[in-house]
Parts: structure tokens; sequence; C-alpha cells
């Protein structure tokens, strides 16, 4: 197999961080582990299992993961909140909608980020789809907020966000948009947008059950803390009994309680993703996404995420036979690249569908 100048993937190596895996092409479905986030999690438990947990030194560590995500994201520190769902998350954005408001979102998108707001339907409010593509032009006077996945699960399609921003300011709506399939290729932050959610399990390498939530300054006040708890106050330690339980100052008081086992892994995660040339990431996987294409007889594309029709399963299941690690969506197959893919992945993929 050759690619072209144009679909050159980049001469970074990014796999030493990683298990040598070669096949893995499914970042979109869950990250691989860095070596830390696995030497993490064996500590933990080797920890627990001689009685030397430390819960404020679990709570320094999470303090230091909302510090990496804010550089992540390119917001402050005190504008990130820590939970363990995207929807858990949406369903905070959603105390935001008002009564009878209506939430503009594309069609087929991620549950997780449509399915909270289709639950204010007692209050007035109604969801409306149109096509991610057309997303901007949807928009009208009537929309309070527009909730849509800056990549697109099911597609890996990029959303034009500046024209989606730029048309929900015109007519005063907010915008909720999902990083879970961006951020960690995509240099594109949260400053941009009034609310973030994203969960690092994918993109970002981190154990699933970590997720982050980003708002803009002067709208917390806007929001209900849903499952407000002694981790939703600044000083957590003064703040686990009723009669002293104040919110935190800033977004911190949508946390959740951290999960301990998850918490040193999702740390050594983001210090890698911090580490690297975000520009060298995101071309680095999309020009191994674009070899694929060209190798596919596609046209490049600007995402990390490569899907084709695949109605009956027969490329899914010849990736699979292959010894691959691939998915299917909605009648498509999908395969996806990032840190740890090498031109050897897009080599063998292409043996697997005799190409």
């Amino acid at each position: 197999m050759t690619t072209s100048a144009a679909t050159q993937p980049s001469t970074h190596d990014f796999s030493s961080h990683f298990p040598a895996v070669r096949g893995y092409l499914s970042a979109c479905t869950g990250g691989l582990p860095t070596h830390g986030t696995t030497r993490a999690g064996h500590a933990f438990y080797d920890d627990w299992s001689r009685g030397a947990i430390d819960a404020r030194a679990i709570g320094e560590a999470a303090e230091r993961v909302r510090g990496l995500y804010a550089q992540l994201a390119g917001v402050p520190a005190s504008r990130v909140a820590l939970g363990s769902q995207a929807s858990q998350l949406v369903s905070i954005v959603a105390t935001g909608v008002p009564d009878g408001g209506e939430v503009l979102c594309p069609a087929g998108d991620f549950a997780s980020l449509t399915h909270p707001f289709e639950q204010l339907a007692s209050r007035g409010v109604t969801v409306r789809y149109a096509p991610a593509a057309t997303l901007a032009e949807a928009i009208t006077p009537a929309t309070s907020l527009v909730a849509f996945s800056l990549v697109q699960s099911v597609t890996g399609e990029v959303a034009d966000h500046a024209a989606i921003v730029q048309a929900a300011a015109k007519v005063g709506a907010k915008t909720c948009v999902d990083l879970t399939q961006s951020l960690g290729w995509l240099p594109v932050g949260a400053a941009e947008f009034d609310y973030t959610v994203c969960h690092a399990y994918k993109w970002l390498c981190s154990p699933r059950g970590t997720a982050f939530l980003t708002v803009r300054e002067g709208l917390d006040e806007t929001l209900t803390p849903l499952a407000a708890g002694w981790c939703s106050a600044d000083d957590v330690w003064s703040s686990c009994y009723a009669g002293n339980t104040p919110l935190a100052a800033g977004t911190g008081r949508f946390d959740l309680s951290p999960l301990w086992p998850l918490i040193g892994g999702t740390e050594e995660a983001l210090k890698v993703i911090v580490s690297l040339d975000a520009a060298a990431v995101h071309d680095h996987a999309v020009g191994l996404a674009n070899a694929a294409r060209e190798m596919l007889g596609m046209p490049a594309g600007n995402s990390a995420i490569v899907t084709w029709p695949d109605p009956e399963g027969a490329d899914l299941a010849a990736m699979q036979a292959a010894g691959l690690v691939a998915s299917g969506r909605a009648g498509n197959a999908r395969v996806s690249f990032h840190l740890w893919n090498t031109v050897e992945d897009v080599e063998l993929l292409a043996r697997a569908l005799g190409r």
C-alpha cells in the first residue's frame, strides 16, 4: 500500500507511551491506557489491599486532574467540574433550559448528549433535530440552547463550530458541546462554548468513569447542582456534614465525589496528553485516517474517525477475523487512529479488507 503526499501521516511516533498493540483501531470506542495509567491502577489496588488508601492524597490528585484538564480545554481550573458520566453532566446543563424553551441537536447525535434534554417535556421544553452539516442554519430565535458533539460518534463528522457559535449568539442561544470524540486529537477546547462535557475514556486515554464539565464564567448560578454533596464545596473536609454545606464559588459546585480507583490513572494519562504538541497529534491522527481513506477509495477528510457503508457487517467481520479491533455503527464500519497507531495499522487494515 502506498500513500500520496496529501495523505502521508506525520513522522511523529507517540506509541512509546502505550502498550505495544497493533491493529487497535478503536479510540472512538475506548482509548488504550498509557504505561503510567496502568501502573497507577495497580498501585491503587496494591495500596487498598494493604489498608493504605489515603483519601486526602486522592483528593489532591483530583485537583491536579482538574488543572490538567483545564489546560487541555483552554479554560481556568475554576471553570471545570469533575463527574463520572457525560449524561450526568449534561443533565446539569439541562436545568438551565428555560420552561418552554427549544433545544436544537444534530440528528443522530449520541444519546448521552440528547437524552437528558428529552426529559424536560413536562416543563414545555422541545428538542428539535437537524442535520449536523446544517445545524447553524437551523438555529432560530426560538432556540434556547444548541447542543451538539464537536465530532459525531456515528460518522466522525466534524461540526462547523464557529458557524454554530456565531448563529447561536445572534439569537441569544447558549451552546453545549460534547468534546468526548474530539478532545485529545482535535485542538479545539472549551473556551468558545457556554458549556462543554467530555468523558475521558476515549481520546484522553483515561479509565472509564472520569468526565468533565465546563461552564462559562457568569453561568454557574443559572444551573442547579443536581447531585450536590460533600465534594461540591471548595473545602470538602469542612463540608462533610449537614449544617455546613456551602457550594464552591466556581464550577466545582457541580463536582461529584471522585471515583478513587480512577483518579491516579486519569492524572497519568492527562499528563501525557498535555505534554504533547497538539498540532502534531492532530496531523498524526488525521494523516493516518486519510491514508486509510485513500486505501478505501475515499476522498481525504478532516477527522481521525473513518466510516464507510457496511450494511451487512462484512467488512467489520473481516477486520475482526484478521485480529483488528474496530466497530460498526448504524450500518457503517468504523475505525479510528490515535497516538498508538502507525502506518503499519493502515497496512494491516488494507490486508484485512483485501485492498
